[in-house]
């Protein structure tokens, strides 16, 4: 992980913790994991093989401001309409996709160079997120923190700084791309394996569970899109490729664990 995401770690949880010596706010800490599908330029678009096997797998650290409670008196903050709907996130995520190219141009009864380049291409990408995001709970947040077994559903909105690590190689001749032997020629000179940082904007819809008084279980469906076509490492000429000119994105669907710290 790069020096400097580290330090920015630090630095956002550190104002957090003074944010709570200043105005009395209270936290909370969590844990989240899940399945992402990456929607990259492997593959075909609204296709469903192609959705369901470039998926992999993504972890997270959580923190939440919650503004309708302060832990050093054990009491609740002035109600305010604010204050009861709505709880700040701060977030450490990383997530890692295998790629490849799914339907009907990669079928083996298509034998052209072409198709045989195509269905060698192999990739990943990795991606180390970090940011905030704003959670809208339509129902009260004191009234949910009072009722174990209750529900509370969730919309949020955010942006991230991600740093990601592509790799792109073919599994015909020495393995590298870029060459005529092994790239099929949508993707030549479109294909990089060195990493970067990007910006993306988060969507989620998601529901707690109040499972002890202290503890909540969570289970959220994101939307992230990333403001550059290059996360996976490939990026046809979209000029003569405009089923490519879309950027990267994904969609994760995660479970979490969420403790409140008093």
């Amino acid at each position: 992980m790069p020096k400097y995401l580290v330090v920015t770690l630090l630095l956002v949880f550190g104002y957090t913790l003074e944010t709570k010596a200043q105005f009395g706010f209270s936290h909370e800490v969590g844990a989240i994991v899940g399945p992402v599908a990456m929607q990259s330029d492997y593959g075909e678009r609204r296709d469903f093989e192609t959705n369901a096997g470039n998926t992999g797998i993504g972890i997270g650290l959580i923190h939440y401001l919650n503004f309708s409670y302060k832990a050093e008196c054990n009491c609740y903050t002035p109600e305010t309409y604010f204050n009861d709907h709505f709880k700040l996130r701060s977030e450490l995520s990383y997530n890692k996709t295998k790629l490849k190219h799914f339907g009907e141009w990669v079928e083996p009864s298509k034998n052209k160079l072409f198709n045989r380049q195509l269905r060698a291409m192999r990739g990943s990408t990795a991606v180390t997120n970090i940011g905030m995001q704003l959670e809208y709970f339509p129902f009260s947040i004191r009234d949910f923190s009072a009722s174990i077994g209750g529900l509370a559903p969730f919309v949020s909105l955010g942006g991230q700084f991600s740093f990601y690590d592509p790799e792109a190689y073919s599994e015909i001749g020495d393995g590298k791309m870029n060459q005529p032997s092994t790239t099929p020629v949508k993707y030549y000179n479109a294909t990089q394996n060195e990493g970067g940082t990007v910006w993306s904007v988060v969507g989620s819809i998601g529901c707690r569970y109040k499972l002890t008084e202290l503890s909540d279980l969570m289970l959220d469906l994101r939307w992230q899109y990333y403001f550059s076509n290059w996360v996976d490492g490939l990026n046809p000429n979209p000029t003569l490729y405009p089923e490519n000119k879309a950027n990267d994105w994904l969609v994760w669907l995660n479970v979490g664990y969420i403790y409140y710290l008093q």
